[in-house]
């Protein structure tokens, strides 16, 4: 390890593309610091990038979703004496029941997640970014941030304010060497949907729906570096954004429409 290696810090590292990312940003010879709930994967992908990459990786199991986690995730980087370049807010999960069924705790444990955490390390981060004349941010929204809605489910109204606040960012820093991306994928190959239950529903789609991993990474990583607002992985999904203005809204709320997608959330 060298003084000069930038370092990323990447949520909800364990899977999916939280996991590719740090993949990804280990082959450009960034150090890391991962941090999700679960400590063996986190730990067996520590060090199978230490091996193949000889980059040092920092693991810290922590649920975003307590209160104080970000704020524990903070100081131990600082406790550390590290120095976060590139940050990907990518811890997200969606519920498994519609907004009118699932208890507040459960909505706000999400929120705390979504939107709270993401703010929160922008917050604690951006200003050193700031100060050295350099960094990069990446926001995990969706697609569904574009629609604003996701018919039973606040995962839609959520991604929207990420997508938001993402622009809202770059505008402010972006001419202090700071850049800022909303990643706003559609279907992507992960376990996402295996953790709610339509998982098969999902896969089996057309496959110019079905997104692989490696490439939304790669595509947003592109992105932010030339200081783009926004990625939108896959010519499906820029024809869905596109389009999403003349889309009518009544159409989301049609149960038989709602049928056809394989979640809601």
């Amino acid at each position: 390890m060298t003084d000069s290696r930038r370092r990323a810090l990447i949520t909800g590292a364990s899977s999916g593309i939280g996991a590719a990312y740090a993949r990804l940003l280990a082959g450009q010879n960034y150090d890391l610091v991962i941090t999700a709930r679960r400590t063996d994967r986190l730990d067996d992908l520590a060090a199978e990038l230490e091996t193949k990459h000889g980059i040092d990786v920092q693991a810290i199991t922590l649920d975003l979703g307590e209160p104080g986690a970000v704020a524990q995730l903070v100081k131990a980087i600082q406790d550390r004496g590290l120095q976060i370049d590139y940050l990907v807010n990518n811890a997200g999960y969606a519920l498994d029941q519609d907004f009118h069924e699932a208890s507040f705790q459960r909505h706000r444990d999400f929120l705390e997640v979504l939107l709270v955490g993401v703010v929160e390390l922008s917050h604690a981060l951006v200003p050193g970014m700031v100060e050295r004349g350099w960094g990069r941010v990446v926001n995990v929204a969706s697609v569904a941030g574009y629609l604003s809605l996701t018919p039973g489910s606040l995962y839609g109204p959520t991604k929207a304010f990420v997508l938001a606040f993402s622009r809202s960012l770059r505008a402010s820093v972006h001419a202090d060497g700071v850049h800022v991306t909303a990643l706003c994928p559609g279907y992507t190959r992960t376990e996402f949907f295996q953790n709610i239950g339509v998982e098969e529903k999902v896969f089996s789609m057309p496959g110019f729906l079905l997104l692989d991993v490696d490439k939304v990474v790669a595509a947003s990583d592109r992105a932010v570096g030339r200081g783009k607002a926004a990625s939108v992985p896959g010519w499906a999904y820029k024809i869905v954004v596109f389009s999403s203005r003349l889309l009518p809204l009544g159409l989301f709320s049609n149960r038989k429409f709602r049928a056809t997608l394989p979640t809601s959330r």
